[in-house]
């Protein structure tokens, strides 16, 4: 049994926002697309299309992170720390009075970014660990993670 708490920062939101969002094929192609535009723009010197481009290849990044600084400052639950209990049973997070725990087998995936690592609790939400608040539970978090769910579901990279 693993029990950590984490406060969830804008940070943190839009590294969870990056890889939900590049992790689906038509957001990669729109950026490669809006990249080529650029480059083909300039190229040929149509810089009305390369202005396009350009566009294409900011919206996504930007919008990211302005709706990941809006969630944490709107949302009750990110302005108090989560705390955190993973055991073989699943992953409890609670605050306050309230609690909630999500057995291991209803857990999609587990991925990991530089900055945190992800465990995908249904196909748009998460449970959120950053690794800086981690510390020295890093290492058992991973080993908890993997132990627990199917091999082919974990790409965590230390």
């Amino acid at each position: 049994m693993i029990e950590f708490d984490v406060k969830i920062s804008s940070g943190d939101l839009y590294d969870y926002n990056l890889k939900y969002t590049y992790g689906k094929f038509i957001n990669i192609f729109a950026e490669i697309v809006g990249f080529l535009a650029v480059v083909y723009g300039i190229y040929s010197a149509n810089y009305p299309l390369a202005i396009i481009g350009f566009f294409v290849v900011i919206y996504l990044p930007v919008t990211l992170w302005i709706r990941s600084s809006q969630t944490a400052i709107l949302t009750p639950a990110f302005k108090e720390p989560l705390h955190y209990v993973l055991s073989d049973e699943g992953i409890t997070v609670s605050q306050k009075e309230s609690s909630e725990t999500v057995e291991w087998d209803k857990c999609i995936k587990a991925v990991s970014t530089s900055r945190s690592i992800l465990v995908f609790t249904s196909r748009t939400s998460a449970s959120i660990f950053p690794r800086k608040q981690l510390g020295d539970k890093t290492v058992p978090l991973i080993q908890c993670i993997s132990r627990n769910m199917p091999s082919d579901r974990v790409n965590i990279k230390c």
